[in-house]
């Protein structure tokens, strides 16, 4: 497996090429759920996939560093997946749990640059509440280590607003080529995504679809 150590501010990501293109196509990234890492493996629904298929381990995951003391949220992760599309080009994204959530964000944010985006099932899809996002001073074992303890604690609580989410389908469906730049291929859809899977502009397909619509 091909690895690429990405810059993004202090942090060193890693970016896993899992298979090079078979044929015409964009990449296909994907984005792991929380506490867990890229895995080794192309999953079976984007095997026909025909461009390169690409993984990112989100800053505190995997093979990239650790920040000093936490501070994770969502957007930090958004961050992560800029430095990625920077480096790749135009993709589409699949996102697993929380990178399902992250990934709908940089379909809003990055519009001119990811050709659709699906929403699977993971950890860290349902996120926290805004009475789980109340502060706390917190010591945690095992630093140092992937996944980092900070990032389960704090990404485990990172706020999952469905008018937060909305806006960024909104921002993706406004300004992307695709008529349903977005796709909940989730079962398990908690406020936020049922929120999404219901708005204008976003499909409820089977990955393997919904690759399909945006091959």
């Amino acid at each position: 497996m091909n690895t690429i150590t990405l810059r993004h501010n202090r942090i060193e990501l890693a970016l896993h090429e899992l298979r090079p293109a078979i044929g015409d196509g964009r990449p296909l990234l994907l984005l792991h759920g929380l506490g867990e890492k890229t895995p080794t493996t192309v999953p079976i629904d984007a095997e026909s996939w025909s461009g390169a298929i690409w993984g990112l381990d989100f800053t505190g995951h995997g093979e990239s560093t650790l920040p000093v003391g936490g501070g994770y949220s969502a957007e930090v992760l958004l961050g992560d997946v800029d430095a990625a599309i920077n480096h790749l080009g135009t993709v589409t994204l699949i996102g697993r749990g929380l990178g399902g959530y992250i990934a709908l964000l940089a379909a809003g944010a990055r519009a001119d640059a990811v050709h659709g985006a699906i929403i699977t099932d993971g950890p860290g899809l349902t996120g926290g509440t805004y009475e789980s996002s109340v502060p706390q001073v917190v010591r945690l074992m095992n630093q140092g280590e992937t996944p980092d303890p900070y990032a389960l604690h704090e990404l485990s609580r990172d706020v999952r607003a469905a008018d937060y989410a909305l806006d960024f389908v909104q921002f993706s469906t406004a300004n992307s080529e695709l008529s349903e730049p977005i796709n909940v291929s989730a079962t398990y859809r908690p406020a936020w995504l049922e929120a999404v899977a219901a708005a204008p502009g976003v499909a409820s397909l089977p990955i393997s679809d919904a690759l399909d619509l945006y091959r």
